[in-house]
């Protein structure tokens, strides 16, 4: 039997893998002084060096963590535009708006955010590279192109939740995307570490089902049929809101054995459509939940910065709601915001969605320690 890998090796290849919060975006001028400023206000840090110090305080708390936040700065995996590699940072931002305590309530309740995966803009997943690419990017971003650690960030997600989870089984891992790709590799390390029967609910308004588009495994179209194959199907993966389809419902549902709740059927019934998905999971043994919540979900006119828009969505309280409601009965392994794209749009398209997006990511991080509430 293999020997585990030391809590040591661990916390260092996370160290190489991530960059402080809002560090996961390369920049050596345009925007730096934007990032720094929120790195300090994140981590209650003077400057620089002492935000890397106070970082590598909370890579080394992960074993006692209930929560890490984790962003994943890509958006490499759009389709139509792209500006989801500036979620993290956006939506952060909004939370500290909305909640000005949250380092203070964060600390309390055992959540720490372990920065961001180190992004090549260029790149998607490591499978998609030569290896004279993977030696080259080696050297970039670890200064040796023989180390075997991954480059691309969908790759080097997978391997930081591996790594977040060898260090502590029961940690419950929170990411802040990025185009919808980046929920592909949390997942598939989840599933190496799940315990118990587990489901994903994950509202949108496309279904995100292809097997490949152009040729390509893993991007914003396909993530969700992987997940939904890795599951083993069986109304394991449960959809909703879904509206922008060139398949009807009975075919997904037919082919593919996902659960559907198409937007128009909660538009007509309301919060009753989440008695249903709570029912749903109960009735086929679902014992725990990821959550993975694409913007697009919610209705174009709350949250119109995002790459693919769409009218007739859900309300911002009904998502709400229905993070609150699974959260309550479901232990969520996880969950994720995925496709706010603040640079789309007029500022105040930016400042409405970036705010969405933080309320959906502080009712999903209370909803992971068991409290109604992270405001004050």
């Amino acid at each position: 039997m293999k020997s585990p890998t030391p809590d040591s090796e661990l916390l260092s290849d996370l160290a190489r893998l991530l960059r402080p919060a809002g560090g996961g975006l390369y920049t050596v001028s345009t925007g730096r002084a934007e990032q720094l400023a929120l790195q300090r206000e994140l981590y209650g840090a003077a400057d620089a060096a002492d935000v890397d110090a106070r970082w590598r305080e909370a890579l080394a708390a992960v074993p006692r963590a209930r929560v890490a936040i984790l962003g994943i700065p890509s958006d490499c995996g759009a389709g139509l535009m792209r500006g989801a590699a500036y979620g993290p940072q956006g939506v952060r931002q909004a939370a500290l708006r909305l909640c000005p305590a949250f380092q203070e309530i964060a600390a309390r309740e055992g959540i720490v955010d372990v920065g961001d995966v180190f992004v090549i803009p260029h790149l998607l997943h490591d499978d998609m590279l030569s290896d004279g690419q993977r030696d080259a990017a080696r050297e970039a971003l670890y200064g040796d192109a023989d180390v075997e650690l991954p480059v691309s960030p969908l790759s080097m997600a997978e391997r930081v939740v591996d790594r977040l989870l060898a260090l502590n089984a029961d940690l419950r891992v929170f990411v802040l995307g990025g185009d919808h790709s980046v929920a592909w590799p949390v997942v598939a390390a989840l599933a190496r570490h799940a315990r118990e029967p587990w489901a994903i609910v994950h509202p949108d308004a496309h279904t995100d089902l292809l097997p490949a588009r152009l040729g390509v495994r893993y991007c914003f179209a396909t993530w969700a049929y992987h997940a939904n194959e890795l599951l083993g199907r069986g109304g394991r993966l449960v959809q909703v809101g879904i509206r922008a389809s060139g398949r009807d419902k009975e075919h997904w549902e037919r082919t593919l054995g996902v659960r559907q709740f198409w937007s128009d059927e909660v538009r007509a019934r309301g919060t009753g459509v989440i008695d249903e998905i709570l029912a749903h999971l109960r009735t086929i043994g679902v014992r725990r939940v990821y959550l993975s919540n694409d913007i697009d979900a919610t209705d174009a006119a709350a949250a119109p910065a995002t790459g693919a828009p769409a009218p007739n969505g859900l309300s911002v309280a009904f998502v709400r709601a229905l993070i609150q409601r699974v959260g309550a009965e479901f232990p969520l392994l996880g969950a994720d915001v995925v496709e706010v794209a603040p640079p789309l749009g007029a500022p105040e398209d930016a400042r409405r969605t970036t705010e969405v997006g933080a309320w959906y990511m502080l009712d999903s991080l209370a909803a992971m320690v068991g409290v109604a509430t992270l405001t004050p």
